[in-house]
């Protein structure tokens, strides 16, 4: 079974899915060790490391899609990847799923936001009129060559034209083959209660440290009907904390080898699968030529 096969699976078996988010090959080797079902790949974390930018709508398609797959050649667990607003009309979308598909992306969501975008959970926003989205949707599910990769409908527009436009986005969008909705950015506990109970189909919640939608326990995520929930800065976050702290400790101690909260090359060699490459090449030491 594919990457797609896999996060469909967990679909259809009702699991509700965490995918907490990753923004490189070693940020996704750390979310499939720690045992969660799936990945995802977060574009401000993709344009931050990749770029040195912020999630201002700056990564091509191309960009995106070389992150997600050499994120999905680390792991072995699906990684479901932001694709933007599928990067132009619904040709461009149509290229686009067959550029994740392709690479092994198990799915993508595809956001109502005009091109170039902003991150979901900043202010000043501008959408697309609804049924523009509604055709790219459209294009997106019918491009798909495996009728596995998931399409998460994502609409941006409950800042911008209210909360029943949002809803009624999400609607529209799962009735021409959207597998999963994600109403971006709730700004209340009513709003994320109401999410899962209006959109007719199966939702999906992204939540940010500092974001526009309260902070809640997955527990509570999951008992209010999600489906799946996105964490998309917890690594990104902790990573630049981990490296400033790091960075600070070097400068004023003046004593890079001791410092706390690190690996020795050792266990990071052994992290990325250096056992395997150590059998190979001790194998191979043993051919006669």
């Amino acid at each position: 079974m594919n990457s797609a096969g896999r996060l469909r699976q967990l679909l259809l078996n009702n699991e509700f899915i965490v995918a907490p988010g990753a923004f490189d090959c070693l940020s996704a080797k750390a979310v499939e060790l720690a045992g969660f079902s799936a990945i995802y790949m977060t574009g401000m974390g993709t344009s931050a490391s990749r770029l040195g930018l912020p999630d201002y709508g700056l990564a091509t398609m191309s960009e995106m899609v070389a992150n997600a797959s050499a994120m999905a050649a680390t792991v072995k667990i699906p990684v479901i990847a932001d694709a933007d607003t599928g990067y132009g009309n619904e040709l461009n979308m149509a290229r686009t799923v067959h550029e994740y598909e392709r690479h092994g992306a198990a799915g993508i969501h595809i956001e109502d936001q005009v091109f170039p975008k902003k991150c979901g959970h900043l202010d000043k926003k501008q959408v697309i009129p609804r049924d523009e989205f509604v055709s790219k949707i459209r294009a997106a599910v019918s491009a798909r060559l495996d009728p596995d990769f998931i399409i998460i409908a994502r609409t941006d527009c409950n800042a911008v034209m209210g909360f029943e436009e949002a809803i009624a986005r999400a609607n529209a969008a799962l009735a021409v083959g959207a597998d999963l909705a994600l109403v971006e950015a709730p700004e209340s506990m009513e709003q994320m209660e109401q999410i899962p109970q209006r959109v007719q189909g199966p939702c999906v919640l992204n939540m940010l440290l500092g974001g526009k939608s309260p902070l809640l326990s997955l527990a509570d995520v999951e008992s209010l009907g999600y489906r799946v929930v996105l964490l998309s800065d917890v690594l990104l976050g902790a990573a630049i904390a981990a490296y400033d702290s790091a960075l600070d400790t070097v400068r004023t101690s003046r004593d890079p080898l001791h410092f706390p909260n690190t690996l020795a090359v050792k266990d990071i060699f052994q992290r990325l699968g250096a056992a395997k490459w150590d059998k190979l090449r001790a194998e191979q030491g043993k051919v006669v030529v």
